[in-house]
């Protein structure tokens, strides 16, 4: 506690302005517990950046935390980009104090000399990647905190390709932020140097969007009614517009939720995987009985789908069902058009199904696989100049069409799920069937994840504990089922837990294990990159002989899962 004190109290020198110093004061005089979370560590660049709750001190989002960082990023690019001019393009989304800290982010990077454009009001994480490339930036930087809750906030990271940053640029950015003192920011902003951007990189963005996720001439969407929700976010700066200009004209928006608002007052989660959050969207698709909802998140980057099941009722999608029903209809309109020739690929992470691989398999094209996180698919692209990229997605709601955008996209995404249920609609099908049908031509694969959350100093460390115990103590059976491997992505090894055999694995390292039995079945855990959080992801599948038996085959796939959560004394 000694140190964590010493740490805060260097927060009492002039390097911080006065409201600062008197937030860390209050909190020492008070002997606040509130004091070691906040000093403990400082923050870090996970799976998707920088995140986490706002507030004065080294472990919160603050002007001095993201002006560090941002310091950071510019001496790295002044030493690494060997341009005249550099240049970074700035958006935010509708969260509490997104814009101001948007704003001190542009003034660093100004101040360094570096041209900014910044949007002139919040913008969809997907146009930021896009503006990148659009612009010929050297990089990007979001305002956002995706899904979290209201409290918090965050920044993400964009190279020159659109992509969130891997290495070796992460590492190397780190180094230079760790590098620095908090007196060593340049705060005073060259305003010459910023240029607010707006609707001229909104059309061509809309434009490519409508390009990349509208997939035929013949399908009549006029006859799809959707509702649609924004859930208080920026996707409303965008999808409406990206589905009227589509063809789309019976789209029903939810009017409580239209509204950007950072507290997300009509939700108790701003996440569209929570069923709970498109509570109202599905309530007005069933008062107006429309075809499909769809929900995205603060950020605009992931999208839950809902849609009609065989009785007629509103079933949301998990991120794995929809990615491997989008990845089939893209596949299939590819080869209808005689374009796949074995030179195109798909991208999926190391936690999402494994039925898209056997689904793409079926087309005769590969599947790259990733470790979790899109900026991982984004650099699969870049790797590949060679190959076209014809989508990719992941468990945790994301997907994206094409390499436009170097990011999970809602905005394009939603136009390709309105396009399968149009076009399965007319067809005398719908979105959820086009789903049995790939049950049926392959298995039915039941996916599951449980997040539990461990805060603060000794949850982090209680989740380090858990991941260690299964490393040094791995399981051999579940559920009946013998373990035939465990994948370690820490130790990148491969262990044959049968015959003891080590191969190793060919991808950056991560604190990931994933088990898998002789049937299939997988489990995999992993800590989170932006909450703190350990996550499970339980993966079964079963033989589904007919449509009319999907019912019962799911039902004997829940009961499984639930009996391996309570094995594993996860309940």
């Amino acid at each position: 506690m000694k140190d964590i004190l010493a740490k805060a109290k260097q927060w009492l020198s002039p390097t911080f302005d006065a409201e600062t110093q008197s937030e860390i004061q209050e909190l020492i005089s008070n002997n606040s517990d509130d004091l070691a979370d906040r000093f403990y560590k400082d923050m870090e660049f996970g799976t998707g950046g920088m995140r986490g709750t706002m507030g004065a001190g080294t472990n919160r989002i603050n002007k001095y935390t993201l002006g560090r960082a941002t310091q950071g990023l510019s001496n790295y690019l002044i030493e690494n980009v060997n341009k005249e001019q550099l240049s970074v393009v700035i958006a935010y989304d509708c969260r509490h104090n997104s814009k101001k800290f948007a704003k001190v982010v542009a003034d660093v990077l100004s101040a360094n000399k570096i041209k900014v454009f910044l949007f002139e009001d919040l913008r969809a994480t997907p146009e930021l990647s896009f503006a990148v490339r659009h612009l010929g930036c050297d990089a990007g930087i979001v305002l956002t905190a995706s899904h979290n809750p209201p409290e918090y906030n965050g920044y993400k990271v964009y190279w020159a390709d659109g992509g969130q940053i891997v290495p070796p640029h992460d590492s190397g950015i780190i180094n230079k932020v760790n590098a620095l003192d908090y007196s060593e920011i340049n705060f005073n902003a060259n305003e010459n140097l910023i240029e607010i951007i707006g609707k001229d990189v909104d059309d061509v963005f809309i434009e490519a969007s409508v390009k990349n996720g509208s997939l035929s001439d013949n399908i009549n969407r006029d006859n799809l009614k959707i509702v649609f929700t924004s859930l208080h976010g920026t996707s409303i700066m965008s999808v409406p517009d990206a589905l009227s200009k589509a063809g789309y004209t019976d789209v029903h928006i939810v009017e409580e939720q239209r509204k950007p608002d950072g507290d997300f007052p009509t939700v108790k989660s701003p996440n569209p995987e929570e069923p709970e959050a498109l509570e109202m969207a599905t309530n007005l698709a069933d008062k107006l009985g429309a075809d499909i909802v769809i929900g995205t998140d603060p950020d605009c980057d992931r999208l839950g789908v809902a849609v009609r099941d065989l009785d007629g009722n509103m079933k949301l999608m998990n991120g794995n069902q929809t990615m491997v029903v989008m990845t089939d209809f893209l596949l299939r309109k590819w080869k209808e058009e005689g374009k796949l020739n074995g030179k195109q690929f798909v991208g999926s992470t190391i936690v999402s199904t494994e039925l898209v691989n056997d689904v793409v398999a079926n087309y005769g094209v590969d599947t790259k696989v990733g470790l979790t996180g899109f900026k991982w698919i984004a650099k699969m692209v870049k790797d590949n100049p060679e190959l076209d990229f014809i989508g990719g997605g992941e468990e945790s709601f994301g997907y994206m069409v094409g390499d436009f955008v170097r990011d999970k996209d809602a905005v394009t995404a939603t136009l390709l799920a309105c396009e399968v249920a149009a076009y399965a609609k007319q067809n005398g099908s719908s979105f959820y069937e086009e789903l049995l049908n790939i049950y049926v031509d392959n298995k039915f694969y039941k996916e599951h994840l449980i997040s539990i959350t461990k805060k603060g100093m000794d949850g982090a460390a209680e989740i380090q504990q858990m991941l260690s115990d299964m490393r040094t103590s791995p399981l051999t059976e579940i559920d009946g089922e013998k373990i035939e491997s465990l994948c370690d992505y820490q130790a990148s090894t491969k262990k044959d837990i049968i015959t003891g055999e080590i191969t190793n694995i060919d991808l950056p390292k991560s604190n990931v294990l994933i088990y898998q039995t002789t049937s299939g079945t997988r489990i995999a855990a992993r800590p989170s990159g932006t909450e703190p959080k350990i996550k499970f992801y339980f993966s079964v599948n079963s033989a589904l002989d007919a449509v009319e038996n999907a019912e019962t085959v799911e039902a004997e796939l829940d009961a499984k899962i639930q009996r391996i959560i309570t094995e594993m004394k996860l309940n």
